[in-house]
């Protein structure tokens, strides 16, 4: 089986949450696999205590993020992990109808769990929850930017109402000051909560590196926790302290030869970014589903844009009036075909933004597992491919990253 305790199996609804995720673990001292999708044996798994698994469930049909999400944790099951981690997004991305109400629900279901943790926050990010809110740069979260998200608009700030429609059981809010009673007080509190509910889904105030603390204390042991990756950096702690891990060593970022970045995103973060690369004087080409549809662009021009120009950067346009999952739909595809091309063209340093495109153009390479190396911004790390170890990938979600991200990642990966 494993030279390493097999600790955790982190499963999450998208490529940079997942990438996200391992970062966290690998930076905090946890020997971390990442895979894109199920594996399809557990050979790597010989030298790592945790495996993070990226689906591209958080847009699927929600009987399909079910079983996708199943089959993730029957693979980790059966290679005997001690805790399932279910990751999603810090901003909670979800709509009414899913998929994290019913992904939680059907692995509470599977193992019969009687309660787990909703712990969307990500302090260092400035998401934190404060009496069952959720709040993103200080501003709630039905008030910031995800009220105009184009796939999952979020309509609510207050957690236990976002799930109500979306999950099956009853929600048991625990303010700063229930978190400072004692430890049995509080599992008695969600077991007692579980008992009256059949299940129970608890929310933990998390506003602060201490309070994550705190959870870990109290809740670290649960056989299912969900939540962004703000635990995983005290959880790594606990298992470090437990089972007395080395420290990883961190793989050399840079590689030789030619680089390129494609994204797909449209948040408010990385609009910044791509203006700075633009403004530095670098090449940046806008990719315009209206024009994609109408044939003004292919992915031939946009090839030809690729190789006149060194680093380019080409990203979304606005979408206009085309459907937005009509328009991304167009747009992961057109990315996964520069991207394969820039691949099989040599490029070995590909820099995606935004997790649904991070998701297809991994796959369209066929990359199928990860090692982890330094972080270009918190929770974004160099990716290198386990069997092409001369690549360097970065995928970095929407909202993550400094302003001069795409300098900062071609230059930290240019050998």
């Amino acid at each position: 089986m494993t030279s390493l305790p097999f600790l955790l199996g982190c499963v999450a609804d998208d490529f940079t949450g997942a990438s996200d995720a391992a970062s966290f673990l690998v930076n905090n001292g946890i020997p971390t696999m990442l895979y894109n999708g199920v594996p399809q044996d557990s050979d790597s798994l010989q030298n790592c205590a945790a495996v993070v698994i990226a689906l591209k469930t958080r847009n699927a049909p929600a009987d399909e993020a079910v079983r996708d999400t199943l089959d993730a944790c029957g693979f980790i099951e059966k290679r005997g992990a001690k805790q399932f981690y279910i990751k999603y997004c810090s901003t909670f991305d979800s709509t009414p109808k899913g998929n994290i109400g019913p992904t939680v629900d059907a692995v509470l279901d599977r193992y019969d769990i009687p309660y787990t943790l909703l712990c969307p926050a990500l302090p260092v990010n400035k998401r934190v929850v404060r009496d069952g809110l959720l709040y993103v740069d200080g501003i709630p979260l039905s008030d910031s930017h995800m009220r105009n998200h184009p796939l999952n608009p979020m309509w609510d700030s207050d957690l236990a109402k976002l799930m109500e429609p979306q999950g099956k059981y009853a929600c048991l809010v625990l303010n700063a000051a229930d978190m400072n009673r004692p430890e049995a007080e509080l599992t008695a509190l969600a077991a007692s909560c579980a008992e009256k509910n059949k299940r129970c889904y608890v929310i933990p105030d998390y506003a602060d590196g201490s309070d994550g603390r705190r959870i870990v204390e109290v809740f670290g042991g649960l056989r299912l926790i969900t939540g962004g990756s703000g635990l995983l950096a005290p959880l790594a702690e606990r298992y470090k302290s437990e089972y007395g891990l080395a420290d990883v060593p961190v793989i050399d970022s840079r590689c030789p030869g030619k680089g390129i970045a494609l994204s797909g995103s449209c948040s408010d973060a990385t609009k910044a970014q791509i203006k700075e690369y633009r403004d530095s004087g670098r090449a940046a080409l806008a990719v315009d589903p209206g024009k994609l549809l109408d044939g003004s662009q292919t992915v031939e021009s946009l090839w030809g844009f690729v190789n006149q120009n060194d680093e380019p950067l080409l990203y979304s346009a606005p979408r206009g009036e085309q459907d937005a999952e009509t328009s991304a739909a167009l747009l992961e595809k057109t990315f996964s075909e520069v991207g394969k091309r820039a691949f099989k063209n040599g490029f070995s340093r590909i820099i995606v933004a935004g997790g649904e495109t991070s998701g297809a153009v991994t796959l369209a390479l066929d990359f199928d597992s990860f090692h982890i190396g330094e972080s270009i911004a918190l929770g974004v790390p160099v990716m290198i491919p386990a069997r092409r170890q001369g690549i360097r990938v970065v995928l970095k979600s929407g909202n993550f990253g400094q302003t001069d991200f795409f300098r900062r990642a071609f230059d930290q990966t240019r050998g």
